[in-house]
């Protein structure tokens, strides 16, 4: 890269330069991730597929046992800058002594779980957290520095490697083994990628940094329990009351609906470090205006999503998953909206961890998470997968709405009114060309589903540019700054 694009770039705010390079890294992941999936659902078929997705889910729920949230209390203490390699050695050992009590766990409680039984589930279960140990170490050590860049690239080093060997597995004919190992190797590569900006020494650590660390995890913990269950109960539902081909169908809508997702992951993951080490110097002055703006950057891309996706969901799975996929279309739209409110529930959630109140974010979390089990066990004999999906939606809302009201007692919360409204008008202009379209042409070959959707982005982006001069100035100019063009009819 040219040394006068380098100056550019390094002139960006750190956390906007950030969020742009975790922004261009996740939509490479994101492509690669959509095609890989397709591959995936075309060779495997929605019964493996599932097996996969029900893999992910319980890796989700043992590796939260083996980290305890003392990940999350280790990245919290020593982004604080004070006893940076004690703390590192004592959140290493102490998630050793868990990875080896979950896996005795699981290892006692899989005989008696039907689904964990094929495919060598439990040994692939294992092995992954071993993977996990070493790699999420080294990722945490290095995040909780401050080098969110490095962090951001070992992040898309794990998702590229992991895509890229599951591909090559299962062309090979390694089937659901193919995709287990490349996850696993993804895990392992991205801790691989950071160590040369591991700069930790084994120190002896303290009663007191082992306390300080389990003060915070005990919260962090809480909170993780909370979020995985949010995350997987409805996949490991839907496995039990249904069949794995409707957890590989709804995991698949899930999937899809994610597009409308990655600034927001983007740019939340590079708030915790600047409003951890904020709130510890006691400066929480300059939270408010960030977070702001960092929801309406979260819903430039989450309104547009739902509002086509709900249009088309049902014809975008068929073509892009095959026929089996596409009765995951109902499922599909309701979690398009759930997006949405999963924009608030993220920043809510991130700036109440960061500024030292987990405590109220885990009061969020678990209300939230005991109403999904319930709305789950109630909804999924009833109505299937839409019963998941409606239960996801309605505690997702919960959720936000109780973080709200716990993180405004600490810092003011306030919208852009604006250019929300701009989002919200360019997003509808958008659906109703394509309602239009569907009108008039029918969908009945791929190159007909993609036309919309390609024009209806045009149409998205180009009126809320002319609308909203600020977002447009905002976003050219970081464009520019990263020495990309800008077309001038913009």
């Amino acid at each position: 890269m040219p040394p006068a694009i380098i100056s550019r770039i390094s002139e960006i705010p750190p956390i906007q330069r950030q969020s742009m390079i975790q922004i261009s890294v996740t939509i490479a992941i994101t492509l690669l991730g959509f095609l890989s999936t397709m591959l995936f659902t075309h060779l495997l078929g929605k019964d493996l597929m599932g097996v996969y997705f029900l893999f992910l889910a319980y890796f989700g729920i043992f590796n939260m046992i083996g980290d305890g949230g003392f990940g999350s209390a280790a990245v919290k203490r020593i982004s604080e800058g004070k006893d940076q390699n004690e703390y590192l050695t004592a959140y290493a050992t102490l998630r050793l002594i868990l990875i080896i009590v979950s896996t005795l766990i699981l290892l006692v409680i899989g005989p008696y779980f039907v689904d964990l039984e094929g495919y060598n589930m439990v040994m692939w279960i294992i092995i992954a957290l071993a993977a996990a140990f070493f790699g999420h170490t080294i990722t945490y050590g290095v995040y909780s520095l401050g080098h969110v860049g490095i962090w951001n690239l070992s992040t898309g080093i794990n998702e590229i490697s992991r895509i890229s060997i599951q591909v090559i597995a299962v062309l090979l004919g390694y089937s659901v083994a193919g995709l287990f190992g490349g996850f696993v190797i993804g895990l392992i590569l991205s801790g691989i990628a950071c160590i040369k900006y591991f700069t930790f020494k084994p120190a002896r650590f303290g009663f007191r940094h082992l306390q300080s660390l389990f003060t915070y995890s005990m919260w962090a913990f809480l909170i993780t329990t909370g979020s995985v269950v949010l995350t997987y109960t409805d996949t490991i539902f839907i496995g039990y009351f249904m069949t794995n081909g409707d957890v590989g169908v709804y995991r698949v809508a899930l999937q899809l609906t994610t597009i409308g997702t990655f600034i927001t992951a983007a740019i939340a993951s590079t708030l915790t470090p600047k409003f951890s080490n904020w709130s510890a110097k006691g400066d929480l002055t300059q939270i408010p205006g960030i977070l702001t703006r960092s929801i309406t950057y979260g819903l430039l891309l989450a309104v547009p999503t739902a509002a086509g996706g709900i249009l088309l969901s049902e014809r975008l799975l068929y073509f892009f998953y095959g026929a089996d996929f596409a009765v995951g279309g109902t499922a599909c739209a309701i979690l398009l909206l759930l997006q949405i409110v999963n924009v608030f529930m993220v920043f809510f959630g991130t700036t109440l961890s960061a500024i030292d109140h987990a405590r109220q974010s885990f009061y969020a979390t678990a209300s939230a998470a005991l109403l999904n089990i319930v709305l789950n066990v109630a909804l999924i004999p009833l109505i299937g997968i839409e019963g998941a999906a409606v239960a996801s939606l309605i505690s997702i809302i919960l959720n936000a709405v109780l973080l709200r009201h716990f993180l405004k007692r600490y810092v003011p919360i306030r919208f852009e009114a604006k250019p929300i409204i701009h989002i919200i008008a360019s997003a509808l202009l958008m659906a109703a060309f394509i309602f239009i379209y569907k009108e008039f042409v029918p969908l009945t070959n791929v190159c007909n589903v993609l036309i919309p959707v390609a024009v209806g982005a045009v149409i998205y982006f180009v009126v809320l540019f002319k609308l909203d001069k600020g977002i447009h100035d905002e976003i050219s100019g970081l464009v520019k700054q990263f020495g990309l063009p800008w077309p001038r009819w913009l």
